[in-house]
Formats: C-alpha cells, structure tokens, sequence
C-alpha cells in the first residue's frame, strides 16, 4: 500500500486535514452527549456559531432525524436578517424550537431595562428559566476558546450548578478525549463542541461545506453611527442618541448578538474567499473589536457565566 501524500499538517502521509479533525471531534461530543444525557439542548441565535454547531449536529446522527430540541434566548434586539435565518432552517429541517424571550421576564417584573439598552446582559435569567422549565440536562453552546480569555478556561463538558453558575475549580479533567457527564439533580451541563476551533475554522469549514449564512455577514451598505470606538445600527433599543449621527458606509458583522453592543466592522468582504483573507490577516478577536458588553471590564465575561451565562 502506497502511502498518501504529506497534508501540509506536518502530522506526517496519514494525518487528517485539520479540520476533518475538528470535525470528528465535534461530532463525537454530539453522539457522547446523546448517548449521557436525557434532555439535551442546542442554543442556536442564528449566528455563525451556531450555525456550524448545527450543521455538525445534523451531520453527526444522519439520516436520523436531529433527536435535540433548539433554545434561543432572545433579546427582542436581534438583527432582522438572522432572525429570518433562524426560522427559514427550523423549518427547512423541521426542527423543534423554544425561544424565551427576554422581553417578557421585562414585562413580568422579573427583569428591569438597563439605562443603555442594552439586553445581552438580561440574558441569563430567561436561560436559566427555560433550562429549569424544560429540564434540559445539556446545553449544548457555540463558544470557542479563542473568543476571551474566560472562555479559553472552559472544558468541553462544563458543569453549572444548580443555579447555574460556573466554577472553574470544579470542571474536570478531559485527557484522551473522555468526557464527564456526571451531575447531581438540579445542575446540568453546558458542551462546547467548537472549542478548539478558531474564528478562521469557521469560516473555512463554512466554505469547504458550502453552509448558508446571513447576508449580515458579508460587506453590504448600511446606516451606522459611531459609538465607543465602534460602528453600530439603530433600531428599536435606543441608538443613536443625542450627538450621535447616522452615516452610510460599508460594513459587514463578525459576529451577531444584541444590536445594541454588536459593532460593525468597515470591510469590502463580500465573498467567502474574502472574509477567509480578511480574518487571516486580523490581530483582533472577534468580541475584542465588535462586542461593546465585553467591555464593561476587564472580568466582564467571567462575572456573567458565574452567574449563569452561555
């Protein structure tokens, strides 16, 4: 038998390319959680993440129908287009949705409006609800390590509480790819199947499997006003405001959250292939350049998953 050639991974003939590795990673984390829990859950925004998450769920039980439920919290403060996205695939794939909606523990009382609109912080409380409600044992998310540097402690199985917060002092070892599923009753566990990916596998694994994503994410006109070093959109949580104006310009997002937090990025990126150059060539992480709630302080991110947060 005649040895294939080297892949350019250095891993010598018979390495996978990096991202078939990836790829069968995440796929066996989603057949492990299946095989551990009872009531898994997918979170899926629409975002790009999630998206990926998706694609690989769906690939990894083929062609048995997706046998998890989705969640996504939603802050009332979406972007019109990945909201369209999310229900144009429920649909497409007939898949079963939950959406706790941030605006109604606002109406109830349960939470109030902060004085700068924005909602990604009101998150947690509508994540925990719909987790206890719906008894969801695993939560599956979309974070990656190289997002923030709270993130890059997690472990790919990360046990909450029974309140739902994270201690980084209990999480487990993983050696040789052996995960822990083991909770008490009331806590649960969030799984990160993209964990050891980067921004630019993303994008490339969205290319090689031709995946559909919002038009959001590609170089288009829009109005914007600066705020905070940042390019943001105005719409229904309060931007802009007093001495802040609206100009045209090209832009595209790297990432998708609340409107009001979420900043542009300038970028003639209109294609994949472009995008794929354009991350390539950045020094800044996606949060670190286009997510204002990151930037409240320095443990910003930290402070939230205690408390209970994706």
């Amino acid at each position: 038998m005649t040895p294939a050639a080297d892949n350019g991974n250095g891993g010598g003939p018979y390495a996978l390319p990096h991202l078939d590795v990836l790829e069968s990673e995440a796929v066996h984390i989603f057949r492990e959680v299946a095989g551990e829990f009872e009531r898994p859950v997918i979170l899926f925004s629409g975002g790009k993440d999630s998206i990926v998450m998706l694609h690989l769920a769906l690939k990894a039980f083929a062609p048995a129908p997706l046998p998890f439920a989705l969640l996504h919290v939603d802050t009332g403060h979406n972007f019109p287009e990945v909201m369209a996205y999310r229900d144009r695939v429920v649909a497409q794939h007939g898949l079963r949705l939950h959406v706790a909606l941030v605006q109604d523990f606002i109406d109830s009382g349960r939470l109030r409006e902060r004085p700068d609109g924005t909602r990604n912080p009101l998150q947690t409380v509508p994540l925990l609800d719909a987790i206890e409600r719906n008894r969801f044992d695993a939560v599956f998310g979309g974070g990656r390590r190289d997002e923030e540097k709270a993130r890059a402690k997690e472990r790919v199985f990360s046990l909450r509480d029974e309140f739902g917060g994270w201690d980084p002092r209990r999480q487990r070892p993983e050696l040789w790819q052996l995960y822990n599923g083991r909770h008490a009753p009331g806590e649960h566990v969030r799984v990160f199947p993209l964990s050891n990916w980067t921004e630019l596998d993303v994008w490339q694994y969205i290319a090689r499997e031709k995946i559909e994503i919002p038009e959001i994410y590609y170089a288009h006109e829009r109005d914007v006003f600066a705020r905070s070093g940042m390019w943001l959109a105005p719409g229904g949580w309060g931007g802009p405001g007093d001495g802040e104006t609206l100009a045209r310009r090209t832009v595209r997002y790297r990432t998708v959250g609340d409107m009001s937090c979420t900043g542009a990025v300038e970028s003639d990126a209109a294609t994949i292939e472009q995008i794929i150059a354009e991350i390539a060539a950045s020094r800044l992480t996606e949060r670190g350049a286009t997510r204002a709630d990151d930037k409240l302080s320095e443990a910003a991110m930290e402070d939230r998953k205690r408390e209970g947060y994706f």
